[in-house]
């Protein structure tokens, strides 16, 4: 699987750009970088000035690529979503058992990410640490009806939407697939801020999986 997906391009919404920045050299470099710094000092302290001093490149040259740190943030949201289901496509295409490809797509929304090697400019693991942390940021704002609208949220809604298929695909008479697909890409993230800082209210732990939970969660309330 990992093969496979080193031969294919992420595509990501080209208005979330001003440049494509795998189209170069710096580029990449903006967006390895932007990961790292994010991850390090949060995205409320993370600007453009602090990056250009990391990249050792002026601050000018990143607006040629992006025109905010907000759509920074929507793009390597875009991306990582679009990674996503890249593997999900792929890990579940020769499963028949509706039950069984359900599982095995809850366990790629919820494991734990590993660095893919093949993608050399982006850390996956690191990126999804900022999913977990920043996401939310993305479309908690005044503008999210506008931004939805222009399709800045496509890939996530899609990864979405390939569970509430499989879902009733296991359970055509469930009404509430949408609810159950989306509270459990939605809660993944959750669940893992929640290990990582409140332990207490939490049952995540080294013998305790998120996917265990919602693998357990999907075969009582479907089957």
């Amino acid at each position: 699987m990992e093969n496979l997906l080193s031969n294919l391009n992420i595509n990501v919404n080209e208005k979330l750009y001003v440049k494509n920045p795998e189209t170069s050299d710096l580029g990449k470099k903006i967006i390895k970088s932007s990961i790292l710094l994010i991850h390090e000092i949060g995205f409320e302290a993370f600007t453009f000035k602090k990056l250009g001093e990391k990249i050792k490149s002026n601050e000018s040259s990143i607006y040629r690529y992006f025109e905010s740190k907000h759509k920074l943030l929507l793009y390597l949201s875009s991306w990582y979503w679009s990674w996503i289901e890249y593997k999900l496509v792929f890990a579940t295409n020769n499963i028949s058992s509706s039950i069984e490809k359900l599982s095995k797509a809850i366990i790629i929304i919820t494991e734990e990410i590993e660095d893919d090697i093949s993608t050399r400019h982006v850390n996956e693991s690191i990126l999804n640490k900022i999913i977990i942390c920043e996401f939310t940021k993305t479309f908690l704002t005044k503008e999210v009806d506008e931004e939805n609208k222009e399709g800045f949220f496509l890939v996530y809604k899609s990864v979405i939407n390939r569970i509430i298929v499989m879902i009733e695909e296991v359970n055509p008479n469930y009404k509430f697939a949408k609810t159950l697909a989306s509270s459990i890409v939605e809660g993944s993230l959750h669940q893992h801020y929640l290990k990582e800082h409140f332990k207490t209210i939490t049952n995540l732990s080294e013998s305790n999986t998120l996917s265990d939970f919602y693998i357990d969660l999907i075969k009582k309330t479907l089957l």
